[in-house]
């Protein structure tokens, strides 16, 4: 991806550094099941997070950092840049405004608008504040632990993040929840598939139009391709415990993670991301 030397957003908060030795406590959640969750992108915080008065993540000062994490910096500052002019035009051809979300960097664990969050949930995105949140060693976890190298694999995980506030934006993540209340878990579990879907349709929007700015580089919607195959529940499952649960699934399969980024690449049209009625997931 071709980023240097391009606009960097000024809607990044970093709080790396800040807070740092402090626990997370995650009510109700056993060890696979807490592994497995922190696999995965987009992890609902409601259902993770719990209010922990320990240490306070945002209090402190920040520590030093070093010239790679400063470059992954301006690297998220500046792929956050491009989702804003992105979404800006969209949401104008839309007839509607943009709401711009805050991007937060922080280290090891983090107060947020859902409660007390520690890296292990990995990239997330929380409602009430209207703000994404990362950890920047997830980008080497991306690359080591789910073999999903390259700096487009890191702005795709951006991307997700940042469609979960554009399905904020529309009301969606409002109705689903409203709609998880009345369900079984599994009919609920059903419905956060159709969300996390869409969210990945939405990132590919986002690359269609990087495309079309010519900052793509080759190779880079294969790294893309390769960090959403990578984190389907199906792979994950069978990695960590050697089988798949469908009716546990929260975030898709490999294959509809994918199906789903290339239809949002292909299209670049949001009108056809309704994952909540389609035929085919």
């Amino acid at each position: 991806m071709l980023w240097r030397d391009r606009r960097q957003s000024g809607n990044v908060e970093d709080r790396r550094g800040i807070g740092r030795g402090g626990g997370m406590a995650i009510g109700g959640l056993g060890g696979l099941v807490l592994l497995v969750l922190a696999l995965l992108f987009g992890v609902d915080p409601s259902q993770l997070l719990e209010q922990v008065p320990q240490n306070d993540p945002n209090s402190g000062a920040p520590r030093a950092t070093n010239p790679a994490e400063e470059e992954l910096k301006k690297f998220t500052e500046t792929v956050l840049a491009d989702t804003e002019d992105v979404w800006n035009e969209v949401f104008r051809q839309m007839g509607t405004r943009y709401q711009e979300p805050k991007l937060v960097l922080f280290t090891d664990q983090v107060r947020s608008g859902c409660g007390i969050a520690g890296a292990a949930v990995g990239p997330f995105y929380c409602p009430p504040d209207q703000k994404a949140y990362i950890d920047l060693a997830f980008y080497n976890d991306l690359k080591s632990r789910f073999k999903a190298p390259g700096d487009f694999a890191q702005a795709y995980v951006i991307a997700h993040e940042i469609g979960h506030h554009v399905q904020n934006l529309l009301g969606t993540m409002e109705k689903v929840n409203s709609a998880q209340q009345r369900m079984s878990k599994a009919d609920a579990n059903k419905l956060s598939v159709m969300l996390e879907l869409q969210a990945d349709f939405l990132a590919g929007v986002w690359a269609h139009h990087a495309q079309l700015k010519g900052v793509l580089e080759s190779g880079d919607i294969e790294e893309a391709l390769g960090a959403a195959s990578a984190i389907g529940d199906d792979r994950i499952q069978r990695q960590q415990q050697g089988y798949v649960v469908p009716d546990s699934f929260t975030h898709g399969t490999s294959e509809q993670r994918i199906r789903w980024f290339k239809k949002g690449f292909e299209t670049g049209d949001i009108r056809q991301g309704d994952t909540f009625n389609a035929r085919i997931l």
